[in-house]
């Protein structure tokens, strides 16, 4: 594909703080209409690489574009056809959600305003809270506001950094329907997420941890490239026997934790996953624990399962 047809197609990309680089040598390609997942622990440079996307900070190193323009010397025309939506809610709570949006197409000097802040009203179901003070709405119905500013001009690319943090689950999956709906009609979404079940609903993602990119492609691509070997334990004695004897998942845990091979032990409800890169190894030190109190199944490994693999064999660049 050719760099005009990617919505986001920069390398190289790098950004210090003092001594410390928060993002190193990033590379990503968008293409227009996909829903791109970013995932990462929190200090990884997720935040840092959207704001420098977009143009509101200046990054130490890369080149590429962005909507077909240059990112480092063109980013007053990107900011105008971005929507960057924050991870903290940053609307006026004293006026009302169509005062919030009025104040939003005034900033874009958005010809026609009054018809554009009823558009972005019908578009997300709010007509019938237009005058709800934005201090007043609970967790969705402000992020409904939010996305309803940062489209209120029409962009061509999305920027949402996190934009499900501390919402409901309904109102977290009305919030993907409306991006996937967004998408079919062309427009292209960089999402931030930690929940898992987001990032399987991203058409592709890439997982930074530190600075560094350490992952890309569809789910199935990241955890295939992973090639974990994952065991799910399930013990077969109820819970009050299994403690009396001593063979609890949890005390199953503690002394597997650390054997040759095994790289997690992450419990799952009322089962235990166990996990590492080196099946082998993995098998050989867990055998003793393979027969008798204990059922072990070989699964696939989860998007959960790799992410945390990612995260603990990164290098911390704050430590």
């Amino acid at each position: 594909m050719p760099a005009s047809a990617f919505a986001i197609d920069v390398r190289g990309v790098t950004k210090k703080f003092g001594d410390r680089t928060v993002v190193n040598d990033i590379a990503m390609q968008v293409r227009p209409g996909e829903i791109y997942g970013f995932l990462g622990p929190n200090g990884s440079g997720k935040t840092t690489f959207l704001r420098m996307l977009c143009g509101l900070l200046k990054p130490d190193g890369g080149e590429g574009s962005c909507l077909g323009l240059d990112f480092r010397r063109e980013s007053p025309e990107i900011k105008k056809r971005v929507g960057y939506m924050t991870q903290r809610f940053s609307f006026y709570e004293d006026l009302t959600i169509e005062e919030n949006l009025d104040f939003i197409a005034k900033l874009y000097e958005i010809p026609q305003r009054k018809a554009a802040v009823e558009k972005s009203l019908e578009r997300l179901g709010m007509v019938d809270r237009r005058r709800q003070l934005a201090g007043q709405l609970s967790g969705g119905w402000k992020q409904r506001l939010a996305l309803s500013a940062c489209l209120i001009h029409e962009p061509q690319l999305l920027l949402l950094d996190e934009p499900t943090a501390g919402v409901d689950p309904k109102a977290r999956r009305d919030f993907w329907e409306k991006i996937h709906e967004l998408a079919a009609d062309g427009l292209t979404a960089l999402v931030t997420t930690h929940y898992m079940d987001e990032a399987e609903r991203c058409h592709r993602l890439a997982y930074i941890a530190y600075g560094n990119l350490l992952a890309s492609g569809t789910a199935r691509e990241v955890v295939q490239a992973a090639a974990l070997t994952t065991f799910e334990v399930t013990c077969l004695r109820s819970e009050a026997t299994a403690r009396q004897a001593g063979e609890s998942l949890h005390e199953l845990a503690e002394k597997i934790r650390k054997l040759p091979g095994v790289e997690q032990v992450v419990a799952f409800g009322t089962t235990l996953h166990v996990s590492g890169r080196d099946g082998e190894k993995l098998c050989a030190s867990v055998a003793p624990w393979m027969t008798g109190a204990y059922r072990w199944e070989k699964i696939e490994s989860g998007l959960e399962d790799v992410f945390i693999s990612l995260m603990e064999t990164a290098k911390d660049n704050f430590a």
